[in-house]
């Protein structure tokens, strides 16, 4: 049913995505998927790294640490972005069509009184892509 699943991931922040995570790899595991991990990042220095090569050295780390606690097979997929934070809800609606994913996993947050004015980054890709889309609270 699935072949490609995709797991946007914030490497600062890996122990809210925890059951998310879990999601992703149960998913997996059922339909003998491959999970792709993705990060975006911008080339400039940052907390995850002074370069985006640094970056990728531990989004790929992140993903050889998800497939040997899940026995996953799986992929690590960044992204380099000028402005993350302003166009991420675009990268992430183009990434599912070049990783031809089918499931987008992916960890949300309570609504908040702005997703009745912008939908969140999981809420724009449930209404802009062609993957199903699950969003995984807590």
């Amino acid at each position: 049913m699935f072949d490609t699943i995709m797991v946007p991931v914030d490497l600062r922040h890996t122990p809210a995505l925890g059951k998310a995570l879990s999601v992703a790899a149960e998913m997996a595991k059922a339909h003998n998927a491959t999970v792709n991990y993705v990060g975006v990042t911008s080339p400039e220095p940052g907390e995850l790294g002074h370069n985006p090569e640094e970056f990728k050295e531990k989004l790929n780390q992140f993903a050889a640490e998800q497939a040997s606690a899940h026995g996953l097979k799986v992929a690590a997929h960044m992204i380099i972005d000028t402005d993350p934070a302003a166009d991420l809800r675009h990268t992430l609606t183009k990434t599912v069509d070049e990783l031809g994913a089918d499931l987008v996993v992916m960890a949300t947050h309570l609504p908040n009184i702005g997703n009745y004015i912008w939908a969140s980054h999981g809420g724009h890709l449930a209404n802009h892509v062609k993957a199903s889309v699950f969003l995984v609270r807590g």
